[in-house]
């Protein structure tokens, strides 16, 4: 029995002592499971008549931790109609304004209380009409190759996850990924 309490005991004072790190790692966390939404694979091979076709595609979103969190600042697009100018003081605070998809058109928002941690970024998005909903992104590399031979390329940039997805005229979108403009 005491060896059993003293396992016990020695379990317990390991968890306590390795809690020390946990806010790191949840954040480390959750950016990885954030990135992993941009993760996708499509291979199709379609053959008719003696003629070949085949698609490939292959992305893959690993989080891009910064060691100060000012780097962020800049200007992000999400194709031409959809910019996202942030800036990110080096304590972590951030703010920013853009625009996303909406059946409308682009539709414009401002970032509040927006705060980076690691590669995540949480706010509050506040839209013209004075309505609101929290935010959350990833910074990321994304990784593009659409031929199983090609290295690809790798695309620095913010990517936004929509919890619920939203419907921007028939289309559901689940995430928009904001590339880094150079």
């Amino acid at each position: 029995m005491r060896k059993v309490l003293a396992a016990v005991l020695v379990a317990c004072a390991c968890l306590v002592a390795s809690g020390a790190g946990v806010g790191a790692q949840d954040a480390g966390a959750r950016a990885r499971e954030l990135a992993a939404r941009f993760d996708k694979d499509k291979h199709k091979v379609k053959e008719k008549r003696g003629i070949r076709v085949e698609v490939f595609l292959e992305m893959r979103g690993e989080p891009a931790p910064r060691a100060n969190p000012a780097d962020y600042t800049g200007t992000y697009e999400s194709e031409p109609d959809y910019p996202l100018s942030l800036r990110v003081s080096a304590g972590g605070s951030a703010e920013g304004t853009g625009y996303e998809p909406s059946p409308a058109g682009p539709r414009r928002f401002t970032l509040r209380d927006g705060r980076v941690d690691g590669a995540v970024l949480t706010a509050t998005k506040v839209y013209e009409d004075g309505s609101n909903e929290r935010f959350e992104g990833v910074f990321l590399n994304l990784n593009v190759r659409d031929d199983r031979t090609d290295r690809g390329e790798t695309l620095f940039g913010l990517g936004e996850v929509f919890d619920p997805p939203k419907n921007t005229g028939g289309v559901e979108l689940s995430k928009l990924f904001y590339a880094l403009k150079r």
